[in-house]
């Protein structure tokens, strides 16, 4: 195996705020869990640091074992931080394995100046993983500034990389558009499809709650179109009243959604009828999959979409957004609709409810595994 650091700055950020992980956030972890033997690398108040082979096990083990959930987890936490510190101490003067693969896949880093001045410092080979370019194709969905910060990540990436990855055909062909709109080299690049892990076996005979429900999986923000689906309930709830099915909402909340949260909190209409999830492990999301009535996925823009791939693997029927990026992954396994008709999304999930007129569809293609997705990217650096 060729020698691997591995940039965990992201995963022990969000790891010590104690955040549950996001789609991205799994990829990081599905990184650290594959390369056993990588160096881990941390950006920290603008100095890179490499830890010693011994502590990037230890930090290792802690990342892929936590329970952020739990009291336990909370004390765990503390004694992380505590020995973490300790350890980038003692490892000021530690020095990067010589010309290994540096993977970033979590997009971290890279907009600051003294990131790549590091990289350009020390003999590694910076790799890395391009998941979307959303907030440069649609900013008016992302946080103020930042596609500023987004467009000098990418440059920064395009100027240093002996390789990039992507998670879709998808986004490659969005960082081909971006590459020749700055005039800058284009890098060996691979689309290796995103995994998921296996599916939970363990089957939940006992619906989560006793009323029918749909399902909307994901970080709650402007691209995730919420306020779509919650102005649909509003509207199904007139019609039927406390017959109406929950709606419910599983992840955190994001940025810049105060009117989803507006309605979340201050329409009486949607008391009792909207169930909003923050934190779910995954036992009990697998129950909430088994047993909802369709997972709903209306978004503007996506780089891949793991909900989708989660909620196909377990059989469950898929209302999503008729984009180019899930077309490629899952073929035509959802039912595609216009993210801004209301009236189709409604009258879909009537169909699916009442009349149970659109059923689950036999997926024709293979969904994607990391077992897949490793196979790919370990060939191909053996390549670059």
């Amino acid at each position: 195996m060729t020698d691997i650091v591995l940039d965990i700055t992201r995963i022990v950020g969000r790891s010590l705020k104690g955040r549950l992980p996001t789609g991205v956030d799994r990829v990081c972890l599905a990184y650290l869990d594959h390369f056993e033997n990588a160096q881990a690398f941390l950006h920290i108040r603008g100095k890179g640091i490499v830890l010693t082979q011994e502590d990037s096990a230890l930090v290792r083990t802690f990342l892929l074992n936590q329970d952020v959930k739990s009291l336990k987890g909370k004390y765990q936490q503390v004694d992380f931080l505590t020995h973490l510190l300790t350890k980038i101490m003692r490892s000021t003067n530690v020095k990067p394995i010589e010309n290994a693969f540096f993977i970033n896949v979590g997009h971290s880093g890279l907009e600051h100046a003294r990131y790549i001045t590091w990289l350009e410092q020390n003999p590694v080979r910076p790799i890395y993983m391009v998941h979307d370019l959303i907030p440069i194709t649609h900013p008016e969905y992302c946080r103020d500034g930042e596609i500023s910060r987004h467009t000098s990540r990418m440059k920064a990436m395009l100027a240093t990389a002996s390789g990039v990855i992507t998670n879709s055909q998808d986004t490659l062909n969005e960082l081909d558009k971006f590459t020749i709109e700055h005039q800058l080299e284009r890098r060996p690049s691979v689309v290796a499809h995103l995994g998921i892990l296996p599916a939970v076996k363990q089957l939940h005979t006992t619906s989560p709650i006793p009323a029918p429900y749909f399902m909307m999986l994901g970080t709650i923000e402007p691209r995730k179109n919420h306020l779509l689906i919650l102005n649909v309930w509003r509207k199904l709830i007139e019609k039927y009243g406390d017959n109406t099915p929950k709606l419910v909402l599983i992840g955190q909340r994001g940025w810049e959604c105060e009117q989803v949260v507006d309605m979340l909190e201050r329409c009486p209409q949607l008391k009792g009828i909207v169930i909003e999830l923050s934190e779910v492990s995954d036992l009990e999301l697998a129950q909430w999959l088994q047993h909802t009535q369709a997972l709903l996925f209306p978004s503007f823009a996506e780089g891949f979409g793991l909900p989708l791939i989660e909620a196909l693997q377990q059989g469950v029927t898929v209302l999503a957004s008729d984009l180019p990026v899930f077309h490629e992954i899952v073929g035509n396994a959802p039912h595609y609709l216009d993210p801004i008709d209301g009236l189709g999304w409604m009258q879909a999930i009537e169909s699916i409810w009442l009349n149970h007129t659109l059923i689950p569809k036999s997926i024709t293609m293979t969904l994607p595994t990391w077992a897949d997705h490793f196979k790919k990217i370990d060939t191909w650096l053996n390549q670059v």
